[in-house]
């Protein structure tokens, strides 16, 4: 387990599934920007968000540390063992949003990528109107790198993406 502030990064447990899969996944219009897959409806037992035991990527369930509620998802993904380098993201349940969480997952999921798994990058890729993660990004010591244009399809259009990155000696646990 892994701790933040006010987070705990843990493996996802089976009851963590269905309840990620109808707030997060089931959540069509929220879906669609964050995943580059096209969303199509699929059962519980079909669910992105059970974990399968395979190493890559590193998937978590993310929980308050102040009452132990599930708040939601983070993933450590693209881990490239040559280049030392991988992406993260996360997804947090509605009811748990705007209360300082997102950051403290960056930072905690900088700790496991750069002192657990000796990561030398790591980067976040996010739609360039997503204020939340780039916010909760840069708090944590990430810094723009870049904007795609149009380089996602999201509800019927091509919007822009940014990139930012960190460098393992740019992280300040």
């Amino acid at each position: 387990m892994l701790i933040g502030e006010k987070i705990l990064l843990r493996a996802r447990h089976e009851s963590d599934v269905a309840v990620l899969h109808e707030e997060l996944y089931e959540d069509v219009a929220m879906r669609t920007r964050t995943d580059g897959r096209p969303w199509r409806p699929l059962p519980v037992e079909a669910s992105p968000f059970r974990a399968t035991g395979a190493e890559e990527p590193a998937v978590f369930s993310v929980v308050e540390r102040a009452g132990g509620e599930l708040a939601g998802a983070a993933v450590l993904w693209g881990v490239n063992t040559h280049h030392r380098s991988a992406h993260l993201g996360m997804s947090l349940r509605p009811g748990v949003r705007g209360r300082g969480f997102g950051t403290d997952v960056v930072r905690v999921l900088c700790r496991y990528g750069f002192e657990v798994r000796g990561l030398h990058r790591l980067q976040v890729d996010t739609l360039a109107d997503n204020a939340a993660m780039i916010g909760a990004a840069e708090r944590a010591g990430f810094r723009v790198e870049g904007t795609m244009r149009g380089a996602a399809w999201v509800s019927g259009r091509f919007v822009d993406e940014v990139l930012l990155g960190m460098l393992a000696a740019d992280w300040t646990p």
